[in-house]
């Protein structure tokens, strides 16, 4: 038996609760993830697992092994990637998530540069519009929009998102009689608002007065939006609004074809969002790897002036 091997099986099993889950991401089988942990237990004469139809979980022994597996494994992690980093070689697989339209349309192009520039790496991009657990799905790096909890991963700022209110120009032209364009945040009472659920603040939209707005610069208003729709995926919201379905608040990388050619147009130009960061984030156990610091560096370096 590989007791690294099963050791770092046993954690990934820990980490994500699921045979099934280790045994995709190793491509093997369940049956072989289960018969490695069985070994593992043979080996040092403890029950790890408690094993259920339904669940798994530590026993008290495996509690305390799992601790001091997890911080081995990372140990011997660190340093493998510190002597291929010293050898100037990166290889192997790296895992990588963002947000589907963000890693579609913006990262997407950068993980081609970066594997045309590193032909030994390999990278498994995993796009969610949700939130993702970087420890337990095994995520080395990741694209994270807005403010960053005190969450104890190690943090990257690249950039900024900032959101624009906009529509169809299609949309525009179908108004009812008697329903006028939106100039003040309150007129959007008048309209089909698309609203995106992935955020904390879902139907709340906040702006904020610019020197063109009635209010006083700087001063934020928060409104209650309505409308027929409502989506967890950013993709929908695109289309949604390129059907000239209603109206958006969106980033506007979402969005940089439409604007740039005038089928979809800005909305209440008076009025501005708050910006959102854009970090890329990574495990705590990570952040000695050559991949993740040459990935962020080629991300950063794209991303920022």
């Amino acid at each position: 038996m590989d007791k690294l091997s099963a050791m770092r099986t046993f954690v990934r099993v820990v980490e994500s609760g699921s045979f099934t889950a280790v045994a995709a991401e190793l491509r093997s089988t369940q049956s072989a993830i289960s018969k490695q942990v069985a070994a593992l237990e043979r080996e040092l004469g403890a029950k790890l697992l408690v094993r259920t139809t339904r669940s798994l979980a530590l026993s008290e022994e495996g509690a305390r092994y799992f601790e001091q597996a997890r911080r081995l494994v990372a140990e011997i992690a660190e340093a493998e990637s510190d002597l291929r980093q010293g050898e100037a070689q990166l290889s192997g697989w790296m895992r990588v998530a963002a947000s589907v339209g963000f890693g579609r349309l913006k990262l997407m192009p950068l993980v081609k540069t970066f594997m045309a520039e590193h032909p030994d790496v390999k990278i498994d991009l995993r796009l969610h519009d949700g939130f993702v657990d970087l420890v337990e799905q095994g995520i080395d790096v990741s694209v994270r929009i807005g403010d960053l909890p005190d969450s104890g991963l190690i943090a990257r700022r690249v950039g900024t998102s900032q959101r624009m209110l906009m529509a169809h120009r299609d949309y525009l032209k179908r108004l009812p009689p008697g329903t006028s364009l939106p100039l003040q945040p309150e007129d959007l009472s008048q309209h089909n608002c698309i609203v995106y659920t992935e955020t904390s603040n879902r139907n709340q939209w906040t702006f904020r007065a610019g020197a063109a707005a009635s209010d006083e610069p700087g001063t934020a208003r928060t409104i209650c939006v309505e409308g027929r729709l409502q989506t967890n995926s950013s993709e929908v919201i695109r289309a949604a609004v390129n059907s000239a379905m209603g109206i958006g608040y969106s980033p506007t990388w979402l969005f940089e074809q439409e604007l740039a050619s005038g089928e979809v147009v800005r909305l209440m130009p008076g009025w501005e969002s708050p910006a959102s960061p854009i970090h890329l984030v990574s495990p705590p156990e990570r952040k000695h790897s050559a991949k993740v610091k040459a990935f962020v560096e080629h991300v950063a370096n794209a991303f920022m002036p």
